[in-house]
């Protein structure tokens, strides 16, 4: 299967290069206004941009930076928060993410540099266990790059990228970027599902309104590969007008160093009821629904035991020409055989990583709900305070004994100790950050 995709590839690829040079040039989804849509980027002018004598863009420069404190009501002694991509210490400023690079299109060339520095990032890299698979492949050598890729456009349709590189996933509705989604801490189906892909994409616009992307992918979230195998991935997102975005994407690998295969699908409709964007009052209003599937099988393990199913509903309200957005947001998340789930105390043992091993039919449920009030003077700043409350079926979430030793210290020693967890959990989240 490797083998013919990669030829299909190369004979497309071919195919298109002798057909670029006489084809008009056209833009998928042009003149539609989509900065309104969860999981996107807001902004409408890019003031870092590099242009030749002609006009046209040579570069665009990128720069973000995102801060938070946040506070939970059981206030855990070591200050970490946990159960979250998003939010990683409690009751301390933090510095989430630092990121700034270069992108270009420039004579068809693709071309996109993003470096990061922050605590998000390593909240999700740490995860990837395929670093261990043989040597030169530690994250030291990447844990500074959101992304990076090398490409080629090719004027066929409303156009045809070929790309290579680390790329932010395509699985689920919300962003890497906390700035472009709803609501700060993500939905939980979208904190169980990747962030990143190392591999390639094919990705065709046969319309103005409709793209596709093929993947070839190293594996789920994974610099590098468990195995042999390559992961293989589908994206598909249709928007008859900009108020309307319809999205299907599928996922399949062999992530495990035996042969347990895992399939996942996500799906998502995000529709704009309202505009006016000259009103006081209510200038937007929108909703956005996100639903997930997946499962592993293989070498024993079952579908009907491990897979994971959840869905996310949110509604937004814009005021005063878009300054102002209030979004409530209701999810959960069921993962029978707990084969996504964070660990809630990584490094020492406890009740939940326990069941884990002893049964392997342990199931989680996790609800979540959200209200968020974003102040936002322009497409570059958001202000955002964001109050949310979750319930696991099982003890979960850190209580106030915290889940890292009996003080909090990571240098204390731990004895029989265990980590504090409840089933619940609620707080607030103040936010700023930056875009240009």
């Amino acid at each position: 299967m490797k083998t013919l995709l990669i030829a299909a590839l190369t004979a497309l690829t071919l195919s298109l290069s002798a057909q670029s040079d006489s084809t008009t040039v056209k833009i998928p989804f042009q003149n539609m206004d989509l900065s309104w849509i969860n999981g996107q980027n807001r902004q409408t002018d890019f003031p870092l941009t590099l242009k030749d004598g002609s006009g046209e863009t040579i570069l665009t420069g990128v720069a973000y930076l995102d801060t938070y404190i946040n506070y939970d009501l059981r206030n855990p002694i070591d200050n970490t928060h946990t159960i979250s991509s998003s939010i990683g210490r409690n009751n301390e400023f933090t510095l989430n993410l630092a990121s700034i690079g270069i992108e270009t299109n420039y004579k068809n060339i693709i071309g996109r540099l993003w470096l990061q520095y922050g605590q998000m990032g390593s909240i999700i890299q740490d995860l990837d266990a395929t670093v261990a698979h043989g040597r030169n492949t530690s994250i030291d050598n990447l844990k500074n790059i959101r992304e990076a890729a090398a490409g080629y456009h090719f004027n066929t349709w409303h156009g045809v990228n070929v790309e290579m590189g680390i790329f932010m996933s395509y699985i689920g509705l919300e962003s890497y970027i906390t700035q472009e989604n709803w609501s700060y801490q993500r939905s939980m189906v979208c904190d169980f599902t990747p962030f990143y892909f190392s591999g390639a994409r094919l990705q065709a616009f046969p319309s103005k309104h409709f793209k596709t992307e093929l993947w070839l992918l190293n594996g789920w979230q994974s610099y590098n590969s468990w195995n042999k195998s390559i992961g293989v991935g589908n994206s598909n997102y249709y928007r008859p007008n900009e108020n309307l975005q319809l999205v299907a994407n599928f996922y399949y690998g062999n992530d495990s160093r035996t042969s347990v295969n895992r399939f996942h699908h996500d799906n998502s409709i995000v529709m704009r009821y309202y505009k006016d964007a000259r009103s006081e009052g209510i200038s937007q209003g929108a909703f956005s629904l996100n639903t997930h599937y997946g499962f592993q099988q293989g070498a024993g393990v079952k579908a009907s035991a491990q897979y994971m199913t959840g869905a996310s509903l949110s509604n937004r309200l814009w005021f005063y020409k878009n300054k102002f957005a209030v979004t409530l947001r209701g999810d959960f998340v069921k993962n029978p055989g707990l084969y996504l789930a964070f660990s809630p105390s990584p490094v020492t043992p406890n009740d939940f990583t326990d069941a884990i091993a002893n049964d392997s039919s342990q199931d989680l449920t996790i609800y979540q709900g959200t209200i968020t009030f974003d102040i936002m003077p322009s497409d570059f700043v958001t202000f955002r305070l964001e109050a949310r409350y979750r319930k696991s079926d099982k003890p979960y979430f850190a209580g106030h004994g915290g889940t890292t030793s009996p003080d909090g210290w990571v240098d204390t020693p731990v004895g029989n100790w265990r980590p504090d967890l409840v089933r619940d959990e609620a707080g607030i989240t103040l936010a700023v950050n930056f875009r240009l």
